[in-house]
């Protein structure tokens, strides 16, 4: 017996989404054994991606809220794009260097999650979703298309080059 495809969509999407919202809370609330908001900002300090403090919440809530709305399938593109943007970020900053496996600290666990978020943002939530039961038909593919185009451009701001204390005053 074949399984309904929109079954699987949302086994998918409930698993990775709660995972999401697990990984988003030790960042903003500490919970999970994660150090919090706090703690977030000292990485991205870390990381040389300034403001620290702006990205630091724009990370947690990324994935914190990515992972709510791929696991109820609530405005899933931007959920989606949410979380692609989360790991890229991880990807390109952390884990690149260390090469493909995770037993080296590689990119391969980002890199599978975002291909997932990816995946559904592209296929939909699926029947079993807020997406489907309060009607919320979100023009596609352009809707997914412009929330890749903003997270790109979020990613690379975050990403710019930035030498710490530099003050920019117009000349």
């Amino acid at each position: 017996m074949l399984m309904n495809v929109d079954v699987g969509v949302l086994v998918l999407r409930v698993v990775v989404g709660l995972l999401f919202i697990g990984h988003g809370s030790q960042k903003l609330f500490g919970w999970f054994g994660g150090k919090g908001i706090e703690g977030q900002i000292g990485i991205m300090q870390r990381l040389n991606i300034h403001p620290s403090h702006l990205w630091a919440y724009v990370s947690a809530l990324g994935e914190f809220l990515g992972g709510l709305g791929l696991a109820l399938g609530l405005l899933t593109p931007l959920a989606a794009a949410a979380i692609i943007g989360a790991m890229l970020v991880a990807i390109v900053r952390v884990h690149w260097p260390k090469g493909l496996w995770n037993t080296n600290g590689g990119l391969e666990f980002p890199l599978v999650m975002g291909v997932v978020a990816f995946v559904v943002g592209l296929v939909g939530p699926g029947l079993y979703s807020l997406d489907q039961l309060l009607n919320l038909a979100l023009p596609e593919p352009l809707t997914y298309a412009l929330a890749l185009v903003a997270m790109l451009i979020g990613v690379g701001a975050a990403l710019l080059p930035h030498r710490h204390g530099e003050v920019h005053r117009p000349a």
